[in-house]
Parts: C-alpha cells; structure tokens; sequence
C-alpha cells in the first residue's frame, strides 16, 4: 500500500531542509577553502638512495685531504630524483639526479652540482655510487649544511640509452635547471628540512663550463624562480671558438684520453647541428676508418691536429665551413654580463683545459661591469687544481650570503 505525507508536513520538511543547507554554507564560508596540492611539472618520482652518518661522512672527507675534514658538520640523506626534461631536439624526456640533504633542522642553502667528465654510465650522480664525484664531493658540500642537487645530465642514469650531449651549453644547462625544478617541488613537500631559497652553482671541468651555462640560463629564463647567490666555475672550456681553433692549429701534447674529449666534442657538434658529415671529411686515414666505426672509442696517442684533413682545418680557418663554425660559437658560454658573481678557477698549467678559457672569460666579463675574478692555481694541471677548486669554493661561498 502507498503511503502519502501531508501537505503540511511536506512543507515544514522542505522549510527544514532548506534552513539546514544555508546554516551548511555558511559554516564552510567561515573556514578557508583548502586547494589541492598543484601537480608536479617536473618532478615523477622520487627514490631512497644512501644515508650516511656524520662519522661515514667525515672519513670520506679525510680520506681526500684533511683539511676538508673539519667542515664535515652534519649526516646526509641521498635521494634519486626523476624528472622531465627535454632533449637536445625538443622532445620530452625523462633525466635523473641526486638530491643530497644533510641532517639538520636549521634553515639551508642549496647548491646545483654540474658533474665533471664521466665516461660511464656508473658513475652518474644518482646512483651514488663509492669513489664517484657525488659520493665525495656530493657528501662533503651536503654535510657542510647545504642542500645538493647533482643533476646526471641526459645520457646517464634515467636517459643513459640516448648520447650524452658532450659539451653542450643548451642542454647541460637545461637539464641542470629542471633537475633545480624537479628539487623545489621535492621540497615542498618535505618535513625534515628547510630550504632557505638562497640558490649556488658550482661545477669543474665540463661541470664548471655546464655551470657557466647554467647561470646564464637562470638569469635570462628563470629569474624569477631561483634567488641565485653566486657561481663557481673550474677549469670550463668557456671559449669553445678559441680551443677548437687552438687544438686544431697547434700540437698538443697526444694523450689518447685527451684526444677522447676533443673528438667527443666534435662528434657531438656534427650530430646535434645535423651537419651529420663522414668521418673522412674531418679525418685522415686510418683514424676516419676507425672512427667511423667506433667513434671515441679509439685510441689516438699523436697531437689532435695531425689526424685531421688540411681540407678541413683550412675551411675552418678561412670561414668557408660556417655550419661547423657557426656549432662551434653556439655553445661559447662567457659572451654576457652576469648578475651574480661568479669565481673562476684555473691552473696556469692545465693541457687539457687550457687556461686561455678562463683568462678570456675573466676579460669579456669584466669588461662587460661583472663581478668576476680568477684565482690562478699556480703551476696546477687538469688534476691537482681540484683541491684548490673545492677550497676555494667553500669560502667563497659562506663569504655571499
């Protein structure tokens, strides 16, 4: 049987429903609407790594040199970072890197790390592997008080199936700052520490030229995102015009895993540019043969500018191979007038690195009204100028607030 309320029933419950809705609305009016957490743009997914106590981290110091030993403050914790980014031909890809954050509860800085040379995909950042440049260095800078982000650059870790862009301002750079991006979205949502917003770049040999290219970026494209303090830059091939033209025009002195990294480079140029030339127009024989069909992974052991064509290096001194010339002058990173200061760092004996890259950044961007100096390592090579770097580094540092 059907049941039926009654008209005046029906009436007072609705009345009652209505009230009851607006004393709802106005509650919720009196409480801040909460928006949802905005989605990550950069960052895909984070991964517990290594963590290390202040002792663990104090004998990695001493083991390099005791002097470091007595900034080690603090213990570490080791994250791996994966994050977008885009490859040297715009599509979107997926890079790694670390994230090094000490064990403290007072406000920190952060550091970008841009990672020397490396040749194997083991020793990129975010494996964190022992005896690798992050492990040390990463645990050394993190254990001072400093939030790092140690980016692996595309063709290690997360991207290692593509060709690393060796030398390349444009995409070191822009790998560099969204790993940054990738980092500030990470620490949003962190607990356990507290970032202060102050933002240092570091880096030494194709790190310190990644560096360079960093801080350029940051200051033309992303100023607005990052309180950028100061720059550190070791032994960077700034001015890729005047080593091209050097190592091409002079005898050097023929170690093969020098002649590695000048052929790296000029590989690298040839396919991202898509001159996409044979080996033969650069190359003598044999070395064209052998390079056609193992790229840098030969073994040259004569000055560089022997095994190349006079056809080719006449065209390259008279202007008349403007796509190679013109690669070449694209990825020079000391053309500007940065903002915030940067430290240069060199040793006067470097034949790998030659000095000349920095001797010429300091004058264009002194000339240009930057605070920029160069501390000379004197008598230093590629190798024993590190410490001094890293000294350096620290003081510099903790002297710009």
């Amino acid at each position: 049987m059907r049941t039926f309320t009654p008209i005046k029933q029906s009436k007072k419950i609705v009345f009652l429903l209505f009230w009851s809705l607006l004393l709802l609305n106005s509650c919720n009016d009196d409480k801040p609407v909460v928006e949802p957490p905005a989605a990550d743009q950069y960052l895909q997914k984070s991964e517990d790594v290594k963590q290390l106590s202040r002792e663990q981290v104090l004998q990695l110091a001493n083991n390099l040199s005791p002097i470091l030993g007595g900034y080690v403050k603090n213990g570490i914790k080791v994250y791996k970072l994966s994050y977008k980014t885009k490859n040297t031909d715009g599509t979107e890809i997926t890079a790694s890197g670390a994230l090094i954050i000490p064990d403290t509860d007072q406000p920190v800085s952060m550091i970008s790390v841009q990672h020397g040379t490396i040749r194997e995909d083991a020793a990129a950042p975010s494996y964190y592997n022992n005896n690798t440049e992050a492990a040390q260095f990463g645990s050394l800078f993190g254990s001072m008080g400093y939030i790092i982000s140690y980016p692996d650059y595309i063709g290690y870790g997360e991207s290692k199936d593509l060709p690393h862009p060796y030398e390349h301002g444009k995409s070191l750079a822009s790998a560099s700052l969204d790993m940054l991006r990738a980092a500030k979205e990470f620490l949003k949502k962190q607990e356990n520490v507290k970032w202060n917003e102050k933002l240092y770049v570091a880096g030494y040999s194709e790190g310190g030229y990644a560096t360079m290219a960093l801080h350029k970026k940051i200051e033309e494209e992303a100023a607005s995102e990052f309180n950028l303090r100061a720059s550190s830059c070791g032994a960077g091939a700034y001015d890729k015009t005047a080593f091209m033209n050097h190592i091409i025009n002079n005898n050097t002195q023929g170690v093969a895993s020098y002649n590695a990294l000048y052929l790296w480079v000029l590989l690298t140029y040839d396919r991202i540019y898509k001159l996409n030339r044979p080996a033969s127009y650069y190359f003598k024989e044999p070395f064209a043969s052998r390079i056609a069909q193992s790229g840098i992974n030969v073994t040259i052991s004569q000055s560089f500018d022997t095994i190349l064509n006079e056809s080719f290096k006449t065209a390259l001194n008279d202007g008349t191979d403007k796509g190679f010339r013109d690669a070449v002058a694209d990825n020079d990173v000391y053309k500007w007038k940065p903002k915030a200061p940067i430290r240069l760092y060199h040793g006067n004996k470097d034949n790998l690195v030659f000095y000349f890259n920095s001797e010429n950044a300091l004058k264009t961007m002194q000339g240009l009204g930057a605070d920029v100096q160069l501390t000379t390592v004197p008598n230093g090579d590629h190798g024993s100028s590190v410490l001094p770097f890293l000294a350096g580094t620290l003081a510099f540092f903790t002297s710009t607030p």
